[in-house]
Parts: structure tokens; sequence; C-alpha cells
């Protein structure tokens, strides 16, 4: 059935007859005629009395009315909405971001830089690396923001994506302050020595406890790739493995060492409860950055990333 048909009916139906019912529908009389003969045999009943001068429905065709009006009315609601839900996913940038960078800079740095949205909505998936990686690559968002170094293992090609570097930041080797002797009368422990509990590089005879990423964490391909290169090698042996707001949290604990970027350690390490464990040898400079396609994208996204480059280019990125 064709939805033309109902319209046909019911104009015929409001206008009282066939000639006015094609003027309106601008068709000759002889065309609407064929279609409403089609929707009768659709249906398998006729809908219109023509036995008299006077054109009249059939009861039928006053039951079929109702109907035909409501299934048009749904129809073109349903356009309507469909059309608004493609019009605000043009209007939607999909980002996917390292659940660090979701909570630690995207916040801030998606406000700063409100004029690029243009009104743009927004939508953030927070994953680990490689499943960032994944909805790029499927094309199920537009940006990636990760935290980047030339030695990540990726599959974002430089001939198939784009990347701009918005932020710097440092990777940092952490541990826990190493507690002060007992005290012999009272047995309490001062808070720290000032020295941290596990220090770079460690001997082979007794490695240090190492607080490892996730195997699909880009900053743990990083810092993987930085260790593999290290001469001399640290002594590590991997204890744990989690994401780097859990390890940061068991580096504070006293459990291992781990490396965290800076900015997210920042105030543990001013006010002292964590120490870098090793010195500026065992950094690991990094950048923060946005991946996109080289492929076409929305408008919307478009424009973003167009005004992105720029404020990077008269700008440049921020020192962490």
């Amino acid at each position: 059935m064709d939805l033309v048909w109902l319209e046909d009916f019911l104009a015929i139906a409001e206008e009282g007859g066939f000639s006015r019912a094609a003027e309106r529908r601008h068709v000759t009389q002889p065309a609407l005629s064929r279609r409403i003969r089609a929707l009768e045999e659709w249906l398998g009943t006729p809908l219109f009395e023509r036995s008299t001068h006077t054109l009249t429905l059939t009861p039928a065709g006053d039951t079929f009315r109702p109907v035909a009006e409501d299934v048009l009315r749904r129809v073109q609601l349903g356009r309507a909405e469909a059309l608004e839900v493609a019009r605000l996913k043009a209007e939607t940038i999909h980002f996917a971001a390292t659940h660090a960078l979701s909570q630690m800079f995207f916040p801030d740095w998606i406000r700063r830089i409100e004029s690029a949205r243009a009104g743009a909505a927004v939508q953030l998936v927070a994953v680990n690396f490689a499943g960032c990686e994944k909805l790029l690559l499927d094309a199920q968002v537009q940006f990636l923001l990760t935290h980047y170094h030339a030695s990540l293992v990726s599959r974002l090609d430089t001939d198939r994506f784009q990347r701009i570097e918005l932020d710097t930041d440092v990777l940092v080797p952490i541990s826990a302050p190493a507690p002060m002797a007992a005290r012999k009368r009272t047995g309490r422990q001062d808070r720290s020595s000032g020295k941290p509990h596990y220090a770079l590089p460690g001997a082979p005879a007794e490695p240090l406890p190492y607080l490892a990423y996730h195997p699909g964490s880009g900053v743990g391909r990083i810092v993987s790739a930085f260790l593999a290169a290290k001469d001399p090698a640290a002594s590590l042996a991997p204890t744990f493995s989690a994401p780097v707001m859990l390890l940061i949290d068991m580096a504070r604990q006293g459990r291992g060492v781990t490396w965290a970027p800076r900015n997210l350690v920042a105030d543990d390490l001013l006010n002292g409860r964590l120490l870098r464990a090793g010195g500026a040898e065992w950094d690991i400079d990094i950048s923060i950055s946005l991946f996109r396609s080289r492929a076409r994208m929305t408008n919307a996204a478009e424009r973003f990333w167009s005004a992105v480059q720029q404020l990077t280019a008269e700008h440049g990125p921020q020192s962490a």
C-alpha cells in the first residue's frame, strides 16, 4: 500500500467528489480514480458509493476514514521525530577519552573552547585507550582524546588519522615516602623519612614491586616502551595491574612504584603524600592529543576541528 492512496482517499472524502479532489491533489481525475481503485483492491472492499449522483462513503469507507487519518498523522509525527533525531545527531560532537583525561582534562578544556562547539551538543565516552581506539576506528565517535608519545603502539596511522597536540605533561615515577624507623619508647612512627619507599632503578636481587597498567592502557603502552629501551634497566616485579587512578592510590598506600601523569599527582607531590621514585632520567615527556579520522565528518564536527586547529595555532599547546 502507498501512503499517497490514503491522502487521495481523505481528499475525496473531504472534498465530496473526484474532480475537486483531483485539483487539490494536482493530478488528473483518471489517475486519481486508478489510485483509489488500487486502494480498494488492497483493502478488498469499495470505499465509495458510486451508484448515486452524490459521492458518499460506504460503511467500510466510513470505518476506514479515521484509521487512514491516524496512520497519516502517526507517519508524519514519526517523520518529524526521525528528522529531529537526525538533526541532533548531526549537531552532536562525539568524543572518546581515556579514563584519566575524561576526569582531569576534558571538563575544563571543553569549557575553555566553548566557542569552538558553536552550539553543538557534546557526548563523551570514557574507556581505556584500546576501547577509545576501537570506537574511533569503527566511526562510533569523531574524536579521541588520549595521552600520546611517539612510542605509542596503535592503529591510528597518519595516513588515515590526524592529531592535534592540545597540552603537554610528564609521566613521573612515584612512590610513597619511606617510613622512619620505629621509636623505641612508644613504638610510634614518624610520617615519613623524606625519601621514597621504593627508589629506581632497584636491584636485580630485590626488584621493586611494580604497579603496572592494564594492557589496554595507552599510558601503560608508553611506559612499557620506555622501560624496554631504558639502559640501565629498572629492576621491577609487576605485582598489580589496574587503571591509573587506582595505581596512584596503591602507590599512596606504599604498595609499589608506578608512573603517573604529573598533572594527576601534583598535589600529592607538593604535600609529600607521594615522592618521586627516581630522577629526571626516569621521566617520560608526553602530550595530550586529539585524534580524528581524515574522512569527512559532520558539519558540526568539522567546524569544531577547524576551530581547535586555529586556537592551537594561535596559542600553542599549554604547558603542564
